[in-house]
């Protein structure tokens, strides 16, 4: 009975603790409608999403644009959805 308790205090105390955080545990978003991709040599790529690729392993997106496809860190990449 103990060992119950003490898990439901558990839970709630993960719960009121994920909660209070500004992070998404899942991400929903599946569609972005448009995307701006920071270039190397400072240019700046912005176009309508054709499609778009998250890898687990890594903080890399694969971003088609215009039919260009480009590869990059999260870091230089803005998706943007209406």
């Amino acid at each position: 009975m103990k060992k119950r308790i003490l898990a439901a205090i558990c839970a709630l105390v993960l719960a009121a603790g994920i909660s209070g955080c500004n992070r998404s545990i899942f991400d929903t978003t599946f569609k972005f409608d448009e995307a701006y991709i920071y270039m190397p040599d400072g240019t700046v790529i912005h176009g309508e999403v054709d499609s778009w690729t998250d890898f687990e392993d890594g903080d890399q997106l694969q971003v088609t644009i215009d039919g260009i496809t480009y590869l990059t860190y999260a870091s230089n990449i803005v998706l943007i959805s209406h």
